[in-house]
């Protein structure tokens, strides 16, 4: 009797161990695995390039297609180029050309003129340092623009200067001037030095004006257009005055004349 209880309590061990493994069963969740689709980002299964091609997604050249551009959301303006290249010469630090960059026109002239003038003034007494002069010696030159930003006076253009205020003023205030009554361009010096007679200058700007150059000259050239040039002023073959008048890259491409101005591949 004894030894049928031993059995039967050994069967029924052995029915609860099945059940308990089958519950184990029961909640196993085997892992799940997900083949190439055509939206994963990567060219796989028998896709020809990334998502499309092959038997199961869109053939590539519909994929392909260019998708309407989104123009919902908030933008921010992050530059500003009527006159390319002044913010980068006349802002302390970054962080003042990308206010510079991010300012309204109505805004910029109070905002930013008077950092540019100290900063072009500082220029100057950098060089002066680096000449061995005295600083207080080695100002910003009046340039050459005269009477095209102050009006005519008596004898013309050299007793007309543009100061250091009146050109970071109009420097800092990023617009594109237009002249319907004058030629258009950024600055044509005319006969040169030392009347420039026919000078004509921030009037508009055409492919070929050499923004930076020009006002590269108009910060550093002084009233003949090349004082800070590279010159050698002692004939030893080497420059004693730096060359800040010119970035040093020309214009070589042949440009069309009608909009938008392209030149031939080179």
């Amino acid at each position: 009797m004894k030894f049928k209880n031993i059995k039967y309590t050994f069967f029924l061990l052995c029915a609860v161990a099945v059940l308990a493994s089958c519950n184990n069963d029961d909640d196993y969740t085997a892992p799940v695995v997900v083949g190439p689709t055509c939206t994963d980002g990567i060219m796989n299964g028998d896709e020809t390039s990334i998502d499309c091609g092959g038997t199961t997604c869109a053939p590539c050249e519909d994929a392909m297609e260019p998708v309407a551009t989104d123009f919902t959301g908030t933008y921010a303006q992050v530059d500003f180029m009527g006159r390319p290249g002044i913010n980068t010469v006349l802002s302390a630090d970054g962080d003042i050309k990308n206010s510079h960059n991010m300012s309204i026109p109505s805004e910029m002239q109070a905002t930013f003129q008077a950092a540019f003038e100290a900063r072009l003034e500082a220029y100057h007494d950098v060089y002066a340092t680096i000449l061995g002069a005295d600083p207080a010696a080695v100002n910003f030159e009046p340039n050459i623009l005269g009477d095209i930003l102050n009006g005519p006076t008596d004898d013309g253009y050299t007793n007309n200067p543009v100061t250091a205020s009146v050109l970071t003023t109009v420097l800092s205030n990023d617009v594109l001037e237009v002249a319907p009554n004058l030629p258009t361009t950024y600055f044509n010096g005319g006969s040169g030095a030392p009347n420039y007679e026919g000078a004509v200058g921030l009037t508009g700007r055409t492919p070929q004006d050499d923004v930076i150059d020009v006002s590269l000259i108009l910060l550093f050239g002084g009233g003949d257009g090349a004082r800070f040039s590279g010159q050698d002023t002692n004939n030893d073959g080497m420059a004693d005055l730096p060359r800040l008048t010119s970035d040093g890259v020309g214009l070589t491409a042949t440009l069309g004349t009608t909009f938008p101005y392209l030149g031939s591949p080179e």
